[in-house]
């Protein structure tokens, strides 16, 4: 099934900012936290790369609505965006491959039947 990511992170947007007027000091320690390194080294597009990646490491369709966006305004192409998803895949894989083996292990550990 296909998304309309626009209408998506819109309605996204607008219901994150009724929060916002719920509970402020979430959102002011949430946007601290996010705003902390934007004038750092990497740069915001890259920020905007490595935040695409983890939000599909996260399965966070609202992220990537965000993020894409984003990193668009930033500059970044689509194949700069699937050189990061890329990374992404590769991790999970990973951490698949090590939560078999921690798996395994938990099994290993069990009682003799």
């Amino acid at each position: 099934m296909m998304v309309d990511w626009n209408t998506y992170r819109d309605a996204l947007h607008r219901t994150v900012g009724d929060f916002a007027k719920l509970n402020p000091p979430v959102m002011r320690g949430l946007s601290m936290m996010s705003g902390a390194e934007k004038d750092g080294h990497l740069g915001p597009k890259i920020h905007e790369l490595i935040a695409l990646a983890v939000a599909v490491t996260t399965r966070c369709d609202g992220c990537i609505a965000t993020h894409v966006k984003a990193a668009a305004e930033h500059g970044a192409t689509r194949e700069e965006i699937a050189e990061a998803l890329g990374t992404a895949i590769a991790l999970n894989a990973g951490a698949a491959l090590t939560y078999t083996a921690r798996t395994l292990d938990a099994f290993d550990a069990l009682p003799s039947a």
